[in-house]
């Protein structure tokens, strides 16, 4: 196993720089789900490895109930320096746990008070419009989602840029990026490493939403001016951290200029010679690379702890 069993809890490093380029060279779309796919992957391999030491890590414990081959000589020279990766392998894997734990309750918690807050409200409406002083509008997602916004956001924008904001939401709940955000979170309690992705993905979903915007209402004059004003007067939702919202995430000044320029064009890969394009094929090597070392170290685990494992 050796040191590929360390390798995916250092690989996240080499999407960093696709993190920065990303949203800057691709399609908002295309980058979203380019930096959700490799974020998923490179924290599955780190998780993946964390594991198989916390198996080495167990078996050195007095007491506990792997059979006593799991602790022999051999299996300690699988891992590199096992007497301290295996033992803090198992307070990570806690503290992993934990994080991603709350993570989904919080997400969880703030969708079933929000969908509890609507029961009142009545309509069969995709559009919820809650009475409340506080300007905000998101999307909030289940079966069927619906677009929440404040009365008092509806009254700081003109009736035309409703349209560009109930179009912005909608591509919200249409593009399931609820789902995209919560899994790059997650894959960031798993690994402190791939933070960064969370928030260049968080930039990404919000361009992605500008641009279904614009399309709908055929005007990105109109639709950058509703993101602009909703910006200066939106205040965040309380426990809301996971879901989409107009303005309250991402550079609003970028997101404003990139709608008053041309439309992004819809490419899968940057050109290969362009900084975007190197650090494209950088995150792909190192998420093949992460993949390949986490089964290797799988795979040589197995097969050191069958041959271990009295018969």
């Amino acid at each position: 196993m050796g040191v590929f069993v360390y390798l995916p809890l250092v690989l996240p490093l080499t999407a960093l720089p696709i993190a920065r380029l990303a949203e800057q060279h691709l399609h908002p779309r295309r980058a979203a789900r380019l930096l959700a796919t490799v974020a998923v992957i490179l924290a599955s391999c780190s998780l993946l490895c964390l594991g198989l030491l916390v198996v080495v890590g167990t078996a050195q414990l007095p007491g506990n109930p792997l059979p006593d081959g799991w602790s022999d000589d051999e299996v300690r020279e699988a891992v590199p320096h096992d007497a301290f990766a295996g033992k803090a392998s198992i307070l990570a894997l806690v503290v992993v746990t934990a994080a991603c734990g709350f993570t989904v309750h919080r997400h969880f918690r703030f969708r079933v008070r929000a969908h509890r807050a609507l029961r009142g409200l009545g309509g069969d409406d995709d559009v919820a419009v809650l009475p409340d002083a506080i300007p905000y509008a998101y999307a909030l997602p289940g079966s069927p989602g619906r677009v929440m916004v404040s009365t008092a956001m509806l009254a700081s924008l003109e009736p035309a840029e409703h349209r560009a904001l109930f179009a912005h939401e909608r591509a919200h709940l249409a593009g399931r990026h609820h789902r995209l955000l919560l899994a790059t979170r997650l894959a960031g309690c798993v690994n402190p490493l791939l933070w960064p992705l969370l928030g260049a993905l968080v930039y990404s979903t919000e361009r992605w939403a500008d641009e279904e915007a614009a399309r709908v209402t055929g005007d990105r004059r109109l639709t950058a001016r509703a993101v602009g004003k909703a910006a200066l007067v939106a205040r965040p939702v309380p426990g809301g951290a996971a879901f989409a919202a107009l303005a309250t995430a991402g550079p609003v000044p970028r997101r404003v200029a990139a709608l008053l320029g041309p439309v992004p064009p819809d490419r899968s890969w940057p050109p290969a010679l362009t900084p975007a394009g190197a650090a494209a094929l950088v995150a792909a090597a190192g998420t093949t690379v992460s993949a390949l070392s986490a089964l290797n170290a799988a795979v040589a685990l197995f097969l050191v702890l069958e041959a271990a494992t009295p018969l």
